[in-house]
């Protein structure tokens, strides 16, 4: 199953709106379990990852045991369900490390399989797989993606000097990992001040996965986000979503359109700026699942207090720039320690010269 999970997470940020899963078919071999079949979703959420490893099988899929870290679909939507292609292919045993919440599998997957006479072993590494698969189990169970949060700042918490510069605080290796984050996730978001201060283009420049570059958002309430950035120029190349409040400058919003920009439009939240909660639920019913952050401060600031940030990815480098420096998250509005959000350290670990932290919101 851990092999499985691994297969797993290579469909991270090109499955939406679908899980990312992974499977694997054995045959006993002399005692031991022999692969004969690996499969994971592929690009677009189709083939799954059932249908990829029983291809690969072929013949030696009979009386094999699938490893599969959810549930076998077991609805017709695009694809046949995945739990009829296991039974139709003679498996002899199934372990599912979770079952999927989404209300036409849930349980019927499994179901079907026993059904059909063939053992189902459930629960191997289910908090692994449940996690893999967060953003997903987000976006059914809350109508939107999770949000992990990405910040590169120095040992005092800033982002930036007080006259704006950032390049770079963090090393070569940091920022590395940083696209490899991007790569994971179906989308990587902003404010527009970030947006303007910056000009980041916002892509995945690890060599070999350009491809994987998440659909850019800005939150621009006002539409201020210059037609000649870098973001606009190339939202033709890479999908680009522009989430603004009803309303506004109809000319503005046409000319966002004509560079290739997907327009979001949403209700006005508190401090007459965008409400972040239906900006999220609409990202969700548009299928996007995982959703990082890379700022500006006022939109963490506002995604903390609304209880909206789900992880944290902080790259922390070994300098300090002061009080006078650009924070990490503009001001929270925290009177008491009991209301300042918190957060459970899941891992440190070295980044050349610079230290991860991650975290997850605390429950």
């Amino acid at each position: 199953m851990a092999a499985a999970l691994s297969l797993a997470a290579r469909g991270l940020g090109a499955v939406h709106p679908n899980p990312a899963v992974g499977c694997i078919l054995t045959q006993p071999d002399g005692g031991m379990g022999r692969v004969v079949g690996r499969g994971w979703t592929q690009p677009k959420g189709r083939p799954h990852a059932e249908t990829e490893a029983l291809a690969r099988a072929g013949d030696l899929a009979k009386g094999a045991t699938a490893y599969v870290t959810l549930e076998p679909c077991a609805h017709h939507g695009e694809t046949p369900p995945c739990a009829e292609a296991l039974i139709a292919a003679a498996i002899g045993r199934a372990v599912v490390a979770v079952e999927d919440p989404d209300p036409r599998v849930s349980g019927r997957g499994i179901a079907k399989l026993r059904e059909a006479g063939i053992e189902v072993t459930t629960g191997i590494l289910a908090a692994e797989a449940q996690e893999l698969n967060a953003g997903y189990f987000m976006r059914v169970s809350e109508g939107r993606p999770l949000v992990t949060w990405k910040v590169a700042s120095t040992m005092d918490g800033r982002i930036a000097t007080r006259t704006g510069d950032s390049q770079w605080i963090t090393g070569e290796t940091a920022r590395d990992m940083a696209h490899g984050y991007r790569a994971n996730h179906d989308a990587v978001m902003v404010g527009v001040g970030t947006a303007m201060a910056d000009d980041p283009l916002l892509s995945c420049r690890l060599p070999g996965l350009s491809a994987r570059s998440p659909i850019r958002i800005v939150m621009d309430g006002r539409m201020h986000l210059p037609l000649t950035s870098q973001l606009v120029v190339t939202a033709r190349i890479i999908p680009t979503w522009l989430v603004i409040m009803e309303g506004g400058d109809d000319a503005r919003r046409e000319a966002y359109r004509d560079c290739g920009l997907e327009i979001i439009e949403v209700g006005e939240g508190p401090d007459n700026h965008i409400d972040l909660g239906e900006a999220l639920r609409k990202l969700g019913e548009r299928g996007i699942t995982r959703v990082l952050v890379e700022g500006g401060s006022r939109v963490l600031a506002a995604l903390l207090q609304g209880g909206l940030v789900d992880r944290v990815v902080w790259f922390r480098a070994p300098s300090l720039i002061g009080g006078d420096g650009i924070p990490a998250a503009a001001a929270l509005g925290v009177d008491l320690l009991f209301d300042a959000p918190l957060f459970v350290r899941t891992g440190v670990a070295e980044a050349g010269g610079d230290l991860l932290e991650t975290y997850v919101r605390k429950p």
